[in-house]
């Protein structure tokens, strides 16, 4: 498998200027024809080399002249046309088969539509071409095709003519006048429905918007179309970025490798993040649409306007889009539980990469398969490194230094080094010692001890740097840490943002009357895990002035229980009494519903150098038992407060009391008794959200067979013709805690509503089994064997799909003997498999060296 480098990028050697294409879309076949208008960027070079997968090569015309044979080499990934000139058009016709196409990439067919995706290395899968980001061209693309079948014709940019032939075919043509990389490209052809709306924007422009979707799925595309209008408004505010075409599309598919994808004027989305209403979508589903919508709106700055110089620079537009719409997102909902969620999330996903041998930088050094690559740590981590150079400039030089990126590099592609080269030039800021978050891997963690002498109170820190993954020694970072001292009346002494950057440093304060209390990495101001000498919890969760490090103190409260179970079996009493603490707050509901969660597994399991899932379990269990044991009247209270069958608004208030009350129904439902499985049965038979009909499924499933059967029928029979609905359905299936699980997943592979070659669905049934630890990882093997066999399968029909499932094999290295032997036995029983993609070989094989 050849492994490609940072190091080794050059420059292409070609560029092309133009590109004209018209696809010919037939059921059986498609044809295409390209037609690039190329320069010559270093006169040495005498052969053009073109990137292309599995294309049956019907004709090429170098200017006027049909070329023989001789004049060009096929090989297994690229055509070579030999002795080209400085300036010439080649004209390439092929044939492809998009409804054959199970992989996802390049041009397929969802169910009836025809639709793209590019991003990374999809076009090469359509037609040869310099498929790499540094290579921009204005596209003009005509697409023809049987006028009833699909009426709908669409690519990127603005619809410049329509054509209609005798032979009851039909033609459009688009053009983008904005250059583009080939992974922008886009087109779709379908009988699809449409939801249309108008924006003018800030300088006067008309912009209209539509979004396509599944005929009769109308209706459910409201509110991405409130939060396309959102994000529209958002984006002009806050970084004075204008739309810049006169149409925005949006089409939603069900069969989609990723959540969505920012394709210029056209962007084609997995249908989970576009269609939603309330009695198909929980709260959870709405936000992830207004945050994905946002994603790839804001996507049209940073990302297509500025691309990517290579792959290697993926989180230059991920990174900052994703901050982009967390801010987003927060602005328009709560800050506090935003902020809380969106660390949640870095800490499940990313700190677990982070901790295991597929570890990597946010700008990787190598790689073999550029899909293994869209990960947490260049997303999300991205994010966060993008948030520190937001606190160390300032909301204003922020804004100013984002400016001059727009200013100096649109229409370009580039690199990580320019951004930061805008935000230094701008704010005057030296971040040379920042740069070492785009380079170095692992989770830096800091050890924090203090002490109190007459009147002063003296802050000690030590970095403590993990070794990257070819066990080289890593430097102290450069980061932003957000403090704040409260005296003992629970006052806030001070707040201040403090600068680290060595491995040891010394903050002093002076003037203090007694030891303050201290409130650390207050809204997580620095992607760290700290570690702290004094645990002084119970105070900070009642009385510290940040939400995010109330949330925190909590956590690690509870995290200190339930490692007290696992080594004394004792439960801390007075964990259980700040819990009542908890129960009886007057606050936000969404952010109560947070501080009421218990620590999850995946944050246990961080925690342990060898990982035992039984034991974590365990603990787990009976924390949550006493707790409902001994507050269960004052649960039951909240829980008839908050219950409202009826009501499926949307307000921050209403998604609050569902929050809550479903909260303390989860922790109710630990007691298995007769009044709490009434409780969930006629919640799930009165009421109307989405939200609260799969809380009571969820709780129902984990308790007995016979008391969630007849429900969860009812659920299959109301929405078995539904595919977003029954995701639902077989992640609950997935995740029960009720013995039998596996077996369940198994019979569902053939029930009617399941499809393999559906990635929302596989993702739904055996993607969720992965994150089921207490059955994934039963120590039998049983769960490796399923998945082993499940990858395996996969890997034939969508290599990407496969090896997102290998990446549930990471935590290999950390698990007690028994688990590491029975999981070894499948890894190399998968990288052993013939014909296994590059996609998965590159996940298994780093597992196993390490």
């Amino acid at each position: 498998m050849k492994t490609i480098y940072l190091k080794d990028y050059k420059k292409p050697e070609f560029d092309i200027q133009g590109c004209e294409l018209i696809f010919e879309l037939f059921e059986e076949h498609t044809i295409v024809t390209n037609t690039m208008h190329i320069d010559k960027m270093e006169l040495d070079a005498k052969n053009i080399k073109l990137d292309s997968i599995d294309l049956e090569l019907l004709d090429i015309w170098l200017n006027d002249l049909k070329l023989q044979e001789s004049r060009y080499i096929i090989e297994k990934e690229h055509l070579t046309i030999l002795n080209v000139p400085s300036k010439f058009s080649l004209k390439i016709r092929n044939k492809i088969y998009p409804q054959n196409n199970t992989e996802l990439e390049g041009l397929y067919k969802s169910g009836s539509i025809f639709c793209t995706q590019n991003e990374p290395e999809g076009f090469r899968k359509i037609t040869p071409y310099l498929d790499r980001p540094d290579v921009m061209s204005i596209y003009t693309t005509t697409i023809i095709a049987q006028k009833d079948r699909y009426p709908v014709l669409l690519s990127n940019g603005n619809k410049r003519s329509y054509h209609d032939f005798l032979n009851g075919r039909h033609g459009a043509t688009w053009h983008d006048p904005h250059p583009k990389p080939s992974y922008l490209f886009a087109l779709v052809a379908g009988d699809l429905g449409v939801l249309s709306d108008e924006y003018t924007t800030a300088s006067g422009e008309f912009v209209e918007l539509n979004i396509y979707c599944d005929k009769g799925n109308e209706s459910q595309c409201s509110h991405a179309m409130s939060s396309l209008k959102e994000a529209m408004i958002w984006d002009e505010q806050v970084y004075g970025r204008e739309y810049d075409l006169e149409i925005y599309n949006i089409v939603a598919v069900d069969s989609f490798n990723m959540g969505a994808m920012e394709n210029k004027g056209l962007n084609i989305f997995n249908s989970h993040y576009v269609l939603a209403d309330q009695t198909t979508a929980t709260d959870a589903n709405f936000m992830g649409i207004q945050s994905v919508i946002a994603h790839e709106y804001f996507h049209n700055w940073t990302g297509n306007r500025i691309t990517c110089r290579d792959w290697f620079q993926l989180t230059l537009k991920e990174g900052l889009t994703v901050f982009r719409d967390q801010c987003f997102s927060s602005d328009l909902n709560s800050s506090e539980v935003r902020r809380i969620e969106d660390v949640k999330s870095l800490r499940e996903r990313q700190f677990v990469e982070d901790a295991s041998p597929t570890t990597h930088p946010i700008q990787p050094k190598s790689y073999i398969s550029m899909n293994n690559f869209y990960t947490a740590t260049v997303y999300e981590k991205g994010a966060e490194v993008i948030r520190m150079i937001y606190t160390l400039l300032g909301e204003k030089k922020y804004r100013d230094a984002t400016d001059l990126y727009f200013e100096t590099f649109d229409g370009q592609a580039v690199t990580t080094k320019d951004f930061l080269w805008a935000m230094s030039e701008s704010s005057g800021l030296d971040l040379k010692a920042f740069e070492l978050w785009y380079h170095q891997s692992g989770t830096p963690k800091l050890k924090v001890s203090d002490r109190f002498e007459h009147g002063i109170y003296t802050l000690s820190l030590t970095q403590v740097i993990p070794k990257s993954v070819d066990a080289t020694e890593q430097k102290p970072y450069y980061f932003p840490l957000k403090i704040a001292l409260l005296g003992l009346d629970a006052k806030e002494i001070l707040e201040q943002t403090l600068i680290v950057s060595q491995e040891k440093e010394e903050f002093v304060f002076k003037g203090l009357a007694s030891k303050p209390y201290l409130s650390i990495n207050r809204d997580f101001s620095a992607p760290i895990i700290i570690d702290q000498d004094e645990k002084e919890y119970s105070f900070l969760m009642k009385h510290d002035t940040n939400s995010f490090t109330k949330y925190e103190s909590t956590q690690s409260f509870g995290i200190d229980a339930l490692e007290q179970i696992i080594s004394d079996d004792i439960i801390d009493e007075e964990y259980l009494n700040s819990f009542e603490y908890l129960l009886d707050l007057d606050i936000e509901l969404s952010y109560k519903a947070l501080l009421l969660e218990l620590p999850s597994i995946s944050t246990l399991m961080q925690r342990q150098e060898v990982v035992d899932f039984e034991q974590l379990y365990l603990a787990r269990d009976k924390l949550s038992k006493e707790l409902a044991s001994i507050y269960k009247e004052k649960l039951l209270s909240i829980y008839k407060l908050y219950h409202e069958p009826k009501n499926t608004e949307l307000d921050s208030m209403s998604i609050g009391k569902r929050a809550v009350k479903n909260r303390v129904l989860s922790i109710l439902s630990e007691l298995k008794c007769e009044d709490i499985i009434i409780l969930a049965q006629k919640q799930y038979k009165e009421s109307l959200s989405m939200t609260d009909r799969i809380a009571a499924l969820v709780v129902l499933q984990n308790i007995s067979k016979e008391d969630s059967e007849v429900p969860l029928q009812d659920f299959y029979e109301l929405y078995k013709g539904d595919t977003l609905v029954m995701n639902k359905y077989f992640s609950i299936a997935a995740s029960s805690t009720r013995d039998g699980v596996l077996q369940s997943i198994i019979d569902l592979e053939y029930d009617k509503a399941y499809d393999k070659k559906v990635p929302n669905l596989v993702r739904s049934l055996i993607g969720t089994f992965t994150r089921n630890y207490r059955y994934f990882h039963a120590k039998n093997g049983e769960g490796y064997r399923f998945i082993a066999d499940k990858i395996i399968e996969i890997d034939k029909i969508n290599a990407q799909m496969a090896s997102g499932l290998c990446s549930s094999f990471k935590i290999y290295d950390r698990l007690n003997k028994d688990n590491k032997d029975a999981m070894k036995i499948e890894l190399e029983r998968i990288i052993s498999t013939q014909e296994l993609s590059k996609n998965s070989y590159e996940i298994v094989s780093k597992i196993l060296k390490d």
